[in-house]
């Protein structure tokens, strides 16, 4: 090749950084790979400054464990367009020192996912809730610090949630989530598993306020029963998958209209568990006419 083609060749770091590097081509690579460029050249560096003041999803859940606060909050110190934001992984060093001041410059936040965020206190989710009013899913799994008062905050000011994951939250009982259940209307995605304190009550509520349920987990909610697992079949005809494991109250009288109706159950019928247990016992599966 030629000096002239040499020359004439167009380098990576000559195309449009805003128009074509950031959106078209940095947003495809993950983000540990984003970060190892900052050390190619000084060009990179400024290259990957500008990526992350413009990106507007964040997922450090990869690399969480493998990342300082101050390396976190240097990453997104001039971010003002996050859309979503994961800090899942993220215990062992993120705390409302470092959450904060991202949340509070990044007002179109859409989906934060904080699960197992233990670090944390009832601050982060109230300034969530003030600040992130167009938000659709949120995730506080094994977030014990959720109380509430906090939950309440968010029922009040995030209308628009569709999906909130509050797994073993145990601070939490019925009122609680029955006030979410009324002023989030459109809520698809709830979880309350692993919550001892959650009662027909709870489920009740969901059920008869979000019509659009899709997904419920009750994994573990031992005060649960057949009255609000039938409610939740009279109220939300577009629901497709029903986790009640280890809800030893929830029997299959019912159930069994959820299972004609296809909902993905993670309980087996009682006559599928018997022939798993004689399979295990015996070593075969015996020949059952179930048309008897």
């Amino acid at each position: 090749m030629d000096k002239e083609a040499c020359q004439g060749e167009c380098q990576l770091l000559d195309l449009p950084w805003e128009d074509v590097l950031v959106p078209r081509i940095l947003s495809l690579v993950p983000l540990q790979t984003v970060v190892r460029l900052q050390r190619v050249s000084k060009q990179f560096h400024s290259l990957i400054q500008v990526y992350l003041a413009n990106c507007r999803s964040f997922n450090l859940s990869p690399l969480g464990p493998c990342v300082t606060r101050e390396a976190f909050c240097s990453m997104l110190k001039d971010n003002r367009v996050l859309q979503s934001l994961s800090l899942h992984s993220c215990s062992d060093w993120v705390t409302d020192s470092e959450l904060l001041p991202v949340i509070g410059q990044n007002r179109q936040l859409q989906s934060v996912e904080l699960r197992g965020c233990t670090g944390l206190t009832r601050r982060s989710l109230v300034a969530v809730s003030l600040t992130c009013t167009h938000l659709t899913h949120l995730g506080l799994a094994h977030c014990e610090w959720v109380d509430s008062l906090s939950l309440r905050s968010l029922a009040d000011h995030c209308g628009e949630l569709q999906s909130v994951d509050l797994t073993a939250c145990r601070q939490l009982k019925d009122e609680a989530v029955c006030y979410l259940a009324k002023k989030c209307v459109n809520l698809k995605s709830v979880s309350l598993a692993v919550n001892a304190n959650i009662t027909d009550e709870a489920v009740e509520a969901v059920a008869k306020n979000c019509r659009g349920l899709e997904r419920l987990d009750l994994t573990g909610c031992l005060r649960v029963n057949d009255h609000s697992i039938r409610t939740l079949a009279e109220y939300c005809p577009r629901l497709q998958s029903l986790r009640v494991n280890h809800c030893h109250n929830v029997s299959e009288h019912s159930l069994e209209p959820l299972r004609k109706r296809a909902v993905d159950i993670d309980v087996e019928p009682p006559l599928q568990r018997a022939l798993v247990l004689l399979q295990d016992v015996l070593g075969f599966a015996p020949i059952i006419n179930l048309q008897i």
